[in-house]
């Protein structure tokens, strides 16, 4: 039997380090490049439009290619029309708007009539040339993959942050916005985490967290929590600037020596139907290579106590990326090479996997959201996720709906019938098993 293939969404002429869902617009918004080098390899923000064909199956086509210059987006975040992105050792921060043809024509109307004909003129140049950057989109990819030229993006530098002071190579490692948008984090090669305060942009802390690279950060609802994961071996929880506490993970396995394995990611989780519950992840990776590689690891911990629940192996290829879905019913892991998987958060089960779905690192993941711009856009698929990669590729991993139930719901009850056929034979057949 041939190895499982999944074939491309879209595909950029430039490594994709990135990829993000804007709920609000509907937009997929995808990022990378060659960097300074001057290798010929573009450096830019591709925004495409996603539909749903049928029940299963998806298609992306470009609508506008933001050009970057000389630098490339390693990593964004996006919240209510604002993307902020990770490019060498600064945070640059751009506002993107989503219209019609028609509405783009209205809007520039109301601007000739608020600010004067000279500065609506200027406005109006300023957005013929986005208009522009779709024919750009055209000439460095697919012309069949634009969409119709009715649909307009305009994309707006608002400011630029320093979010890394390596003195040797400043570089911006992971950037979030809170959940409630009121502040922006960010964590670089420094080891310092920053937060400004969004959108003044007013910096609220800067303090070295790691020694060391950031790798990753999150933070909880309410802004309660902030969790960073750093390449010194330490995961840890912070209130404001002061160190709450620092997780442990070896606590649910013991057998394993310390400083043979590193965090490597963190993400919070809602839990399905428990309105106030709140779950943590974390992946851990093996600190050196080995002939034999070791399998990397999922804990699962309580997102308010961060007491671990759950520890699970994730197979031995080392984790390059995590994801949860909205919902938290599932998380999303890619490797360094190239395979996707998806897992059941609750048990920590593998549901999906595809060996070398990419041929090299995968660099990001997004779960679709259960409605995108008002619509449903799982068709009849229990999850959808996207995944880009170095291969330039952008792909989308779907879970079919096959029963009533979910699927994940049914693998849970299966593994409780299976416990209970046990314990009942042993009841009743003392020494059977």
């Amino acid at each position: 039997m041939g190895r499982r293939r999944v074939p491309d969404l879209y595909r950029a002429p430039f490594p994709l380090y990135t990829i993000k869902v804007d709920p609000k617009t509907g937009l997929v918004i995808t990022a990378g490049g060659g960097g300074a080098s001057k290798t010929g390899i573009k450096n830019a923000m591709h925004f495409l439009d996603l539909q749903l064909v049928g029940e299963q199956h998806y298609s992306a086509s470009l609508l506008h290619a933001h050009d970057t210059d000389t630098r490339a987006t390693m990593n964004l975040a996006v919240g209510d029309g604002v993307i902020a992105a990770g490019q060498d050792g600064s945070c640059s921060l751009m506002r993107f708007r989503h219209s019609s043809q028609r509405e783009e024509d209205s809007a520039e109307a109301k601007q000739d009539e608020d600010y004067g004909n000279s500065e609506g003129k200027a406005r109006r140049r300023g957005g013929k040339g986005d208009r522009r950057g779709q024919d750009e989109a055209a000439a460095s990819g697919d012309k069949s993959d634009m969409k119709d030229e009715t649909s307009h993006i305009s994309v707006t530098p608002l400011a630029e942050v320093q979010s890394d002071l390596n003195p040797k190579d400043p570089l911006q490692k992971v950037v979030r916005f809170s959940p409630d948008l009121s502040l922006l984090l960010t964590g670089g090669s420094d080891g310092h985490i920053r937060v400004w305060e969004f959108p003044s942009l007013k910096k609220k802390y800067d303090f070295k967290a790691h020694e060391g690279e950031i790798e990753d950060l999150d933070m909880s609802p309410g802004n309660k929590h902030l969790v960073t994961v750093g390449r010194d071996f330490s995961c840890s929880v912070w209130s404001g600037s002061q160190l709450a506490m620092g997780l442990n993970w070896l606590e649910t396995t013991p057998q394993i020596a310390e400083k043979s394995y590193r965090y490597m990611a963190c993400r919070f989780g809602k839990v399905e139907d428990q309105k106030d519950a709140l779950r943590l992840y974390t992946v851990q990776i093996p600190h050196k290579r080995e002939r034999k590689p070791p399998p990397c690891y999922l804990t699962k911990w309580d997102g308010k106590s961060f007491l671990p629940m759950l520890t699970a192996p994730c197979g031995s290829e080392v984790i390059s990326s995590l994801a949860v879905s909205d919902s938290g019913t599932f998380l999303g892991l890619g490797t360094v090479t190239g395979s996707v998987a998806i897992y059941i958060a609750f048990s920590l089960q593998k549901l999906y996997y595809v060996q070398e779905s990419h041929g090299i690192v995968v660099t990001d993941l997004a779960f679709l959201p259960d409605m995108l711009k008002g619509k449903d856009i799982k068709g009849n698929n229990e999850t959808a996720m996207l995944s880009v990669a170095v291969d330039s590729r952008c792909q989308i991993h779907t879970v079919p709906n096959r029963r009533s139930f979910p699927i994940w719901l049914v693998l849970f009850c299966c593994g409780f019938i299976v416990v209970g056929v046990v314990l009942l034979l042993q009841y009743l057949f003392p020494g059977f098993i």
